[in-house]
């Protein structure tokens, strides 16, 4: 197998390994997580429920890529938590906030990137043609 099969496995790696780790760490500090939405306009009554769908969305979309199984959906998926979340948590007016906004915007031109090229040879999107 030629090494280039190998450069989107390496490029889905590490866009998904921050989604998958920012899940399980959402798991890990449900209700801190809670208090920061709540803290930035999110209502307390709506947090828990949008949490846990971010949750969903960052585990499930983040091993599609990794595993590069329904890899565009899961890239879609990822793209259209990613807008929102961007919006609401980083905005580029806060200078605070501005490299958190930038790279979800990278995290977002990567993704459109595996949407654009879908897994590779090396997934199960590959072994299922």
């Amino acid at each position: 197998m030629a090494t280039q099969n190998y450069i989107p496995l390496a490029a889905r790696i590490c866009l998904s390994i921050i989604f998958i780790h920012s899940g399980i760490n959402k798991i890990m500090g449900f209700s801190g997580t809670q208090q920061f939405m709540s803290a930035n306009g999110i209502p307390m009554a709506l947090t828990g429920l949008l949490l846990v769908a971010t949750i969903i969305v960052q585990l499930v979309g983040g091993l599609s890529v990794l595993l590069g199984y329904k890899t565009r959906w899961g890239a879609i998926l990822l793209i259209l938590f990613l807008i929102p979340a961007t919006l609401v948590f980083h905005s580029p007016f806060d200078p605070k906030q501005m490299i958190a906004f930038l790279k979800n915007l990278g995290l977002i031109g990567g993704l459109l990137m595996v949407n654009y090229a879908g897994a590779g040879a090396i997934s199960l999107d590959a072994r299922t043609k």
